[in-house]
């Protein structure tokens, strides 16, 4: 009687196990097709963007909506340089962008580094002050920071975005706690081995930061690539506009040219899908794992 009651809990158990096993494919399938059509209604305006800059002028809103262009207009990314201005923006965007991430990654990881590892009377109390300036918005002191750019001398200038843009309190917080997971031996170590602060700082943890710092490039990229009120109210010269600036002025210009603003905004949008799609990786990487602690 005991060998029969035995034999069948050694039957049951892999049919729970198979039970389970299906009940987990079954919720990972319905994870998959809710991210996959979630993915589509998200990418599907960019797909029609794309579409919409191949086709011709009185193509792109006929009713009923036909996706593919009937005759392929490559011709449309050869004449928008010639309608417009887009060189210039593209390299005053991406000296902006470039320097502003490099600024940014610098200034933020090394202020991070001594809010976590630096011991300091109201070092807290100065760190949790300083985060506390990400909840004012930017409208409440867009005006005193307007003068004191123009005291300057700085406004229709390149560098006052630059230098409006070269701190960020979100990077130093999202490099913090990272800095705070790394275990505090190994700063003990290098500081026995005669390794000053700022030399554990660029040989030891900046290169293991490496997730972090990807994270905090490509936002900061992104978010300076895309602005748009910083230049349009320091920029005045159209040779020093923005691609979001001569964009906006573009359309103005040939606001009945839907085909030609499309592509426009296809090449605008390039360059940020290019830098996500290289950094994909270190980025959820460093989302990820700032906050954990060891």
């Amino acid at each position: 009687m005991t060998s029969m009651v035995s034999s069948r809990k050694k039957q049951a158990v892999p049919m729970r196990r198979k039970t389970r096993s299906a009940g987990e494919i079954a919720n990972r399938v319905i994870a998959y097709v809710f991210l996959l059509v979630l993915s589509a209604f998200v990418l599907l305006p960019f797909v029609w963007m794309f579409l919409s800059s191949l086709k011709r002028n009185n193509e792109i809103f006929t009713v009923p909506i036909t996706w593919l262009p009937t005759d392929w207009q490559w011709v449309n990314y050869i004449e928008i340089w010639q309608k417009s201005d887009m060189g210039t923006w593209l390299v005053n965007t991406i000296f902006v962008a470039v320097l502003v991430t490099i600024l940014q990654v610098l200034t933020g990881s090394f202020a991070a580094y001594g809010f976590a590892r630096v011991r300091f009377p109201g070092r807290d109390t100065l760190f949790i002050v300083y985060i506390a300036t990400l909840s004012v918005p930017w409208q409440a002191y867009m005006i005193p920071q307007f003068k004191f750019i123009s005291s300057l001398g700085l406004v229709d200038s390149l560098w006052a975005i630059v230098l409006l843009q070269t701190f960020s309190a979100f990077g130093v917080f999202l490099m913090k706690q990272y800095y705070d997971s790394i275990p505090e031996s190994l700063s003990e170590a290098a500081r026995i081995d005669g390794l000053s602060e700022y030399g554990i700082y660029w040989r030891i943890m900046l290169p293991l930061s490496t997730a972090p710092i990807a994270s905090l490039a490509i936002i900061t990229f992104t978010r300076t690539w895309n602005d748009y009120m910083g230049p349009l109210i320091y920029l005045r010269r159209a040779e020093l506009w923005t691609v979001q600036l001569g964009l906006q002025s573009f359309v103005g210009q040939y606001n009945a040219d839907y085909a030609a603003i499309m592509t426009g905004s296809v090449i605008s949008v390039l360059p940020i899908a290019i830098v996500f799609v290289l950094g994909q990786r270190y980025f959820v990487q460093g989302i990820a794992t700032s906050g954990m602690k060891n």
